[in-house]
């Protein structure tokens, strides 16, 4: 099929450009092979792409818990040497920061390089979860005896 250019007659209309009359319309469309491997190529990449948004987003989530988990283990770490009340046991309790809730646990152990037993291993373990996992932060620090081997409390002259 074969198509001629119009000629514009006394000005009525617009005038056609000359090689629009050489132009078939189906020439202008993507072909249907263009068009799946398009489909293709896209159902790869979105994918892809929603698990990296995915992962950056609860690697973000993870390091501020953490930080605030760290700093919740560091302060339940200074206030237990303080208070001298951290050769009590074991001790728990739950923080919260925000709207997130933080599972603590304070332990004490005899450092095991200490053969004289006057040295002991404080551990502060901090709980949280983030986007339905369970994560952990665990701090230690040494921290002497608060009464002096051989000495008893009481006993003064």
């Amino acid at each position: 099929m074969k198509f001629r250019a119009r000629k514009n007659k006394g000005g009525v209309g617009s005038p056609r450009r000359p090689d629009a009359a050489a132009r078939h319309p189906y020439q202008a469309a993507f072909t249907l092979a263009e068009v799946l491997a398009a489909m293709l190529f896209l159902a790869i990449v979105i994918p892809a792409v929603v698990e990296a948004l995915h992962v950056a987003s609860l690697a973000g989530e993870v390091a501020a818990r953490k930080g605030t988990a760290s700093r919740i283990a560091d302060r339940i770490l200074n206030e237990s040497i303080v208070a001298t009340n951290w050769n009590t046991g074991s001790q728990n309790g739950t923080t919260a920061e925000g709207a997130e809730e933080f599972h603590w646990t304070l332990n004490s152990q005899n450092w095991p390089v200490d053969t004289t037993a006057s040295m002991h291993l404080l551990t502060a373990e901090v709980t949280f979860s983030a986007q339905g996992h369970d994560y952990l932060v665990r701090l230690s620090t040494l921290a002497g005896s608060t009464t002096p081997a051989g000495n008893t409390m009481g006993s003064g002259r």
